[in-house]
């Protein structure tokens, strides 16, 4: 399964240039949040792929205008092909906004998905906007990732964790992959394309 991963920034390459060959072999379109609904309705209107998304700490006009034809899968687990994917959403709270969570907070979400999980047997992706404590994550409390993340994780052994949040432009120390335990971590910020059954997917990222 071929999954294009977008979040932050939305892609030039995608949107202004757009050409459906670019997406032609692309199965399932993932946003991590901060983009354009129009951005998302756009992709999912002009491909073949289902477009899923979770919010990002931008994303209060999701209230008014959700992204049409998209499916959001905040505090679920949705099964695309097979495969589960698991959304928590959102950004350390920093100020009032929406989407954004204390610690404890994206705790007790993670809690109330124990019954899903149960049915599930766990999951495969997981899809956030935050990173993951001490895993890729600013010290400033608006970049700071949840520690929840970690312990899903260490727990599960997804095969990837997607987050957002992380802009690669604000400097070197910005990874696009990292590992932890038996889960790929990838930073998905503008677009990113990999492939799930990869089993080295660091060397075949596209983005």
């Amino acid at each position: 399964m071929k999954i294009l991963a977008i979040s932050d920034e939305e892609s030039k390459y995608l949107w202004e240039y757009f050409d459906k060959s670019k997406l032609k072999d692309i199965d399932l379109i993932i946003s991590c949040g901060d983009l354009d609904p129009h951005y998302l309705s756009f992709l999912v209107t002009l491909s073949s792929a289902p477009v899923l998304y979770v919010h990002g700490n931008h994303d209060d006009k999701y209230e008014k205008f959700p992204p049409e034809g998209c499916v959001c899968i905040e505090d679920k687990i949705y099964v695309h092909k097979g495969v589960r994917i698991l959304g928590l959403g959102g950004s350390m709270r920093y100020s009032s906004g929406v989407h954004q969570y204390t610690e404890w907070q994206m705790k007790q979400r993670a809690a109330k998905l124990q019954f899903q999980l149960f049915r599930k047997r766990g999951f495969d992706i997981l899809v956030t906007h935050a990173p993951a404590y001490q895993l890729n994550d600013g010290r400033d409390l608006p970049h700071q990732g949840f520690q929840v993340f970690r312990t899903l994780m260490e727990k599960y052994r997804p095969k990837f964790f997607l987050h957002g949040h992380i802009h690669l432009t604000y400097g070197s120390g910005c990874k696009r992959y990292d590992k932890y335990q038996d889960t790929h971590v990838i930073n998905v910020y503008e677009k990113c394309i990999f492939e799930f059954e990869d089993e080295n997917p660091q060397n075949s990222l596209l983005c």
